[in-house]
Parts: structure tokens; C-alpha cells; sequence
């Protein structure tokens, strides 16, 4: 009778153990995506700063082959990085003080959270494919200056003279307009009293291009490259090639990118603050114009501000997130931003906080 008990004790025992055991092995089993299950197909989008219709054109072209993102926007860039005419990135951008030209550039790769980027790197046509090749290829974000062309030259990189005849008469005609204390002088004739600064103010030139995608796979990635503030110190790194200022991207939120000046976005961290405000529930342009007006309200230098205290400069931000929104902002009107919705490839209005006058 004892044995009986025993027994029927082990067996009630055993199949509670059993049952209890199976429950938790079922409800992961039921959690777990099929083994074979084919990557979600989204909608591609492309969004790029006012000068890169033809980066998001390209872009555009690649994701509907199932391109990863990095690769797509990459590639878009280089049209322009390459193009000798365009004085705003690569060949041909606009040179330091001393007619050097020095090229600024970051990547960064959504689904591994990776990035790469270059500073101060001369006679470097593509400093997108060095930033990348940065990212892949060393246990390092940014190099600068010497050391980021080593590193270029070391994986093949070829050096070349980025200083174009075009560029080269721009930066000659800024060193003579810009003072009437030195000794370098605008064509001018005899009875020309005043030759320098006081002929006409040159307009300072910043020139950039951002370009971000959601490819097919869902995934976000983005590229910032610029030849910098024109005429600046040699040396000078803007916000281009600092991830979270100049760029950034979480594949779980969205991808940003900027234009313009610099500086303000370098103390701002403008980049990361749009994608934290698209994480925090803010759309695309929103996320934009909260970037845009944190740069306003921490503005402090009277040198910096119009006579009503307004930024006398602008900042431009462009932004997509998982859900294939999209927008762009900018401190005052008129900035543009280009767009490729897998339709239609064209130039969208950026919102604003002031409209210029």
C-alpha cells in the first residue's frame, strides 16, 4: 500500500514537473520569428539637403535593388563630392585661408550602430569613402588632418590637387576684397580711394550635404560631407564630421542630419537632440524645429545676433524615422531640402521660426 502511494506520488509529481516545465519552453517557442522569415519591405526614402537632388536620385536607384542604406546615400554623395563645378564638398569645394582645401565627413550605419568620419583631410576627393573606410576598417570614429590622410593613402586612396581654377579665383578674389590693410589688391584704377573690405562685403559660404535612407529592409543610415565654412582657419573641424552635432542615426527612432553653421550645432548637439525629440514622440519637422529653436534660445554672443536679437546666420535639418516620415526645418525661410518617396524626386520647403524679410 505504502509502494502504491509512492508510486502514484512519483507519477502525479512527475507529470506536474512536466507540465510546469512545458510552459515557459512554449510561450518562447511562441515568441520566436519563424527560421526562415523574409526581412520586412518598407517603403524607401531618401532625404537630403537642398543641393542633392542628384544624391537622392542615385540613393533612390540602389534601394530599389535592395542596396543597404550606407551604401545608397554614399554613393548619392560621391556625385557630388566628385563634380568640380559644386564649390560646396570635395573636388572643386571652397579652400581654407590659405587656399588649401581641407574636406570634413561622417557616416554612420543604422543597423550596427557604427560610424566612421574624417577632419581636416586634404587632397582626398571622397572623404564619404574614407569616413566609411574609418568605420570598417579601424577600431576608431574620427581621424584628422595627417593621420586621416595615412590612413587613406594606406587602404588606396589616391591624392590629388582639389583646388580648382574656379575655386581657386573665389578664394583669390575673398583675400583681396577682405581687408584694406594688407597688400593684396582687387583689380582697381587710378582713381579708386578706398580697394579691400570697403568695395564690398563677401558673403561667407558654408557648403554641405547630409543624405539619409530607409531602405527596403527597414533600416537607417546617413552621410554628412562638406568642404566646410569657406576661407576658414586652416584646421577648423565644423559640425560635419562630429557624430551627434553634424549627423546621427539609431535604427530604432530615426536618422538626422544638418547644414550651416557649424559651431552652433558642434555646442548644441543638434543632431542627436532631433532624433531624441523623434524618440520622444515629435515628428520629423517638429523634431527639427525643436533642434532649430534650442539653438536659438542658448544663442548668447551679440556678434552673432541681428539687431532685433535674432541669429544672424542660419541652421538646416533634415530627418527621417522608421515609419518613412519625413521633414526639414531651418532657422529662417527659404532653406530647401530634396526628397525621393520611391515616386517623385523633388525639392520640399524646410518650416521655419522667422521669415526672412
Amino acid at each position: 500500500m505504502g509502494n502504491l502511494k509512492r508510486r502514484d506520488f512519483l507519477k502525479t509529481t512527475g507529470a506536474a514537473l512536466a507540465a510546469t516545465a512545458a510552459q515557459p519552453l512554449l510561450r518562447v517557442k511562441e515568441a520566436l520569428p519563424p527560421l526562415h522569415a523574409a526581412p520586412p519591405v518598407r517603403q524607401p526614402i531618401v532625404i537630403a539637403s537642398g543641393n542633392g537632388l542628384r544624391a537622392t536620385e542615385k540613393a533612390m536607384q540602389l534601394l530599389m535593388q535592395r542596396s543597404d542604406a550606407l551604401d545608397a546615400v554614399v554613393a548619392g554623395v560621391n556625385i557630388i563630392e566628385d563634380d568640380p563645378d559644386d564649390i560646396t564638398v570635395g573636388y572643386g569645394g571652397l579652400p581654407n585661408e590659405d587656399g588649401v582645401v581641407e574636406l570634413d565627413s561622417s557616416v554612420m550605419h543604422g543597423p550596427s550602430h557604427r560610424a566612421g568620419a574624417v577632419a581636416a583631410l586634404q587632397k582626398i576627393k571622397n572623404p564619404s569613402l574614407v569616413a566609411r573606410t574609418v568605420m570598417e576598417r579601424s577600431d576608431h570614429v574620427l581621424l584628422v588632418g595627417k593621420g586621416a590622410l595615412r590612413f587613406a593613402r594606406a587602404h588606396g586612396f589616391q591624392e590629388m590637387n582639389l583646388l580648382t581654377e574656379k575655386s581657386r579665383k573665389i578664394w583669390l578674389e575673398w583675400k583681396e576684397a577682405m581687408s584694406t590693410k594688407d597688400d593684396w589688391l582687387q583689380p582697381h584704377s587710378l582713381d579708386d580711394r578706398s580697394v579691400g573690405a570697403q568695395l564690398r562685403e563677401y558673403a561667407r559660404h558654408y557648403g554641405t550635404i547630409n543624405c539619409d535612407a530607409l531602405d527596403l529592409q527597414g533600416n537607417l543610415s546617413g552621410v554628412t560631407t562638406t568642404s566646410g565654412l569657406a576661407f576658414k582657419i586652416a584646421g577648423r573641424v565644423g559640425d560635419s564630421p562630429i557624430i551627434g552635432a553634424g549627423l546621427y542615426v539609431d535604427n530604432e527612432v530615426g536618422a538626422a542630419g544638418s547644414t550651416g553653421r557649424g559651431e552652433s550645432n558642434l555646442v548644441n548637439c543638434s543632431s542627436v537632440i532631433v532624433v531624441e525629440a523623434m524618440r520622444a514622440g515629435k515628428s520629423p519637422e517638429e523634431a527639427c524645429l525643436a533642434a532649430c529653436r534650442r539653438i536659438v534660445d542658448n544663442l548668447k554672443e551679440a556678434r552673432l545676433k541681428n539687431d532685433d536679437g535674432t541669429p544672424a546666420f542660419n541652421v538646416n535639418f533634415y530627418a527621417i524615422n522608421t515609419k518613412g516620415e519625413y521633414g526639414g526645418a531651418a532657422i529662417w525661410s527659404g532653406s530647401k531640402f530634396a526628397l525621393h518617396d520611391g515616386k517623385e524626386n523633388r525639392l520640399l520647403e524646410c518650416a521655419y521660426l522667422y521669415k526672412k524679410k
